[in-house]
Formats: C-alpha cells, structure tokens, sequence
C-alpha cells in the first residue's frame, strides 16, 4: 500500500475511533473529494473492521478507488 493511502487511512482510524463520523466524512468528501454513497460505503466498512488500522482501512480506501478506475 502506497504511504498516501495509509497515511490517508490513518486519519480516517483516528476520526472513525472516536466516533466522529462528520469529520470522516468532511475528510472523505474535501481531501480525498469520494461522492457521499461512497463515504457512507468507507465509513461503514471501516465501523465493521475487527481490527481498525491503517492497513485494513488502506485497502478499504484501494478498494472504492479501484471501482472508480473500472
């Protein structure tokens, strides 16, 4: 995984830990510029996480942007 992504995700683990969804979603919206369906789609997938760290929310992230370049 790119340093970007995690350094992207790790933003994300720190607002999704303290259950800050809005600034998630103001991260996910402004910074990485996700449409809302998309964010909600992230957000969600990182809140079922077992073990919330860069790494699994780096893929997450690889993921939604993969299905952006299909």
């Amino acid at each position: 995984m790119s340093a970007i992504w995690i350094s992207h995700a790790t933003r994300l683990v720190d607002f999704v830990s303290n259950n800050n969804e809005v600034q998630a979603h103001l991260y996910l919206e402004q910074l990485m510029l996700f449409p809302v369906d998309i964010q909600d789609k992230i957000i969600n997938d990182i809140s079922h996480l077992v073990h919330c760290n860069s790494e699994a929310v780096s893929n997450i992230i690889s993921q939604y942007t993969m299905l952006e370049l299909k």
